[in-house]
């Protein structure tokens, strides 16, 4: 039986997540430095599995010399390749310098690159500004992580797993490279914690900057709606306007920029355009087909590129179980994102978008109810993530 969710006292190992929404004093295990260090841990030895994974990979390619110069100049860059690449090139020289395919990045990481960067200018600047933001803001992203579960279960034993799981999930060699996924998740998070604790204006801030940080940043309107339609009639009308900007801002986010495109190219729907192209996301598909085909073909052995097969079956078994311990809002926001993720029959990137849809790795971390599982869990996951890493920096895979 769950136990409230308006309890402070913390739930043993392993119970099912309760549904309400809190309203409760702070709950024990929701410090600052409680965050930290339940994040800390998961921090560090994701940071020393990826410079491992960097460095072998270096280390191959120099002894098979090999000549593929595309591989080479990845894993020259190292932690600034693949899109980190190009939100440095966006922060140098503005979506004009880097051509069209740069405006499906949205402008909040790169703007904050070159904030970063301006006192000392510079590309190195640059790319040493976007790096210690993205690991500074990953650590806050565990400790965010931690907070949440523990305000919402009261849980401390879960909120520690779902930290540590953050940092070392397979995809998570993008929070320790220049990506944005740190800097959106946890807008993410911040915009779930405001809103499960009614802080509308808190909850529009976050989620207009998220709206800025990436093309699916529209999505966070899905568990926004659903949080404010709760008793919205017995609310004041001022709280109403509240809660409708917090549902809007998003959105508001996203408006802004594609405005601005629309401007600047005479197209504000080219930062989704530019996706259609055949070596990118591609052309739109119908996700239940995506699946069916994805099941047919592992049925025959085939994994996919990259095991994009097994996992994205695996994370719709994963949303079903989301869906019956934590709240609806959660669900709504974990099956948006998936269903944009399989809109397309290219599946490049998908374990990435998915851990954007941060209850996924919650609900992972519930399914570990033992301190043999946990151990189990880590070693595998941090296998997976320093073998994804490495496949990464030799260009076999796209994070």
């Amino acid at each position: 039986m769950s136990t409230s969710i308006a309890t402070p006292v913390p739930e043993p190992e392993g119970a099912p997540e309760p549904q309400a929404a809190p309203t409760r004093p702070r709950p024990a295990g929701a410090s600052l430095w409680a965050d930290l260090r339940a994040a800390l841990p998961g921090w560090v030895v994701a940071r020393v599995v990826v410079g491992v994974a960097l460095v072998g990979t270096r280390w191959y390619l120099r002894l098979t010399r090999e000549g593929d110069p595309t591989v080479l100049t990845r894993s020259r860059q190292g932690l600034m390749s693949w899109d980190a690449a190009w939100y440095r090139g966006i922060a140098l020289h503005g979506y004009a310098g880097v051509g069209r395919e740069g405006l499906r990045f949205f402008p909040l990481w790169p703007l904050a690159g070159r904030a970063l960067a301006a006192p000392f200018g510079g590309g190195g600047a640059v790319t040493v500004g976007l790096l210690l933001a993205a690991n500074v803001l990953s650590l806050g992203l565990g400790a965010l992580v931690h907070r949440l579960v523990v305000a919402e279960t009261g849980n401390v034993p879960l909120a520690r797993r779902a930290a540590w799981l953050t940092a070392i999930a397979p995809p998570a060699s993008v929070l320790v490279m220049g990506y944005s996924e740190p800097m959106a998740i946890s807008l993410a998070v911040l915009a779930f914690l405001a809103l499960r604790s009614r802080r509308w204006w808190w909850a529009a801030s976050a989620g207009l900057l998220y709206g800025l940080s990436r093309p699916v940043g529209v999505l966070l309107v899905v568990p926004a709606a659903i949080e404010a339609a709760r008793h919205l009639r017995r609310v004041p009308a001022g709280e109403k306007v509240a809660r409708a900007a917090a549902v809007l801002a998003a959105p508001a986010g996203a408006a802004l920029y594609l405005a601005w495109v629309g401007g600047r190219f005479g197209d504000a729907m080219l930062p989704y355009r530019v996706q259609g192209a055949g070596h990118l996301r591609g052309a739109l598909a119908d996700p239940a087909e995506v699946l069916v085909h994805a099941g047919a073909r592992l049925l025959r052995g085939d994994l996919g590129s990259q095991g994009h097969y097994t996992w994205a079956l695996g994370l719709v078994a994963l949303a079903v179980v989301c869906g019956r311990r934590w709240p609806g809002s959660y669900t709504a926001f974990v099956a948006a994102t998936l269903l944009a993720v399989l809109a397309s029959h290219n599946l490049n990137s998908l374990e990435r978008y998915l851990l954007g849809a941060f209850p996924i790795v919650l609900t992972g971390a519930g399914l570990v109810r033992t301190r043999r599982g946990e151990v189990a869990a880590a070693a595998a996951s941090l296998a997976l993530l320093g073998v994804y890493a490495a496949a990464a920096f030799s260009s076999q895979y796209v994070p």
